[in-house]
């Protein structure tokens, strides 16, 4: 069944990336960047007790994706991959997620390191990581693989 689904922001996310260039292609290959999430007031009761996590799993909408292309090169290949096999934002709906580390929480306010995500990006939904379930073991990373060989972290690690 086919339907028209509408999200409504929870919040916006603040960070120092203005462009894409520059960003890490995921937060954990840069620690030390900080970012806040401004929660919308009609949500704030929401995120009682956030603190108590360490990490949180951000879904967010890629609002200046304008276009979508089903098959794309990632920033660690020179070859192209199906969407859905890749973490691009030129996906049929726009959606992203990032797993971030929660520093701080003040009022409405998430204080977060291991930013990866563009400033002024609407939240969408906020999830606790759980390492209980949210970790898996005997995992297949796909074409990914050959870029961590032996634990390396790849060189390209932010989007040129």
């Amino acid at each position: 069944m086919r339907q028209e689904i509408k999200l409504n922001p929870i919040g916006i996310i603040h960070t120092p990336y203005r462009e894409p260039k520059g960003i890490p292609i995921q937060g954990k290959f840069e620690k030390s960047i900080t970012g806040t999430i401004e929660i919308f007031p009609e949500y704030q009761k929401g995120i009682k007790d956030i603190e108590g996590f360490s990490h949180l799993i951000l879904i967010y909408y890629f609002n200046r994706s304008k276009e979508v292309k089903l098959i794309w090169k990632p920033f660690l290949e020179d070859e192209e991959h199906g969407i859905f096999a890749i973490r691009s934002p030129h996906r049929p709906n726009h959606l992203g997620f990032s797993i971030i580390k929660v520093k701080k929480v003040k009022g409405n306010t998430i204080i977060f390191s291991e930013v990866d995500i563009l400033d002024k990006t609407p939240l969408l939904d906020i999830k606790p990581y759980v390492s209980h379930f949210d970790s898996r073991k005997n995992i297949k990373n796909g074409w990914i693989y050959k870029h961590f060989k032996n634990r390396k972290i790849p060189k390209r690690t932010k989007i040129q």
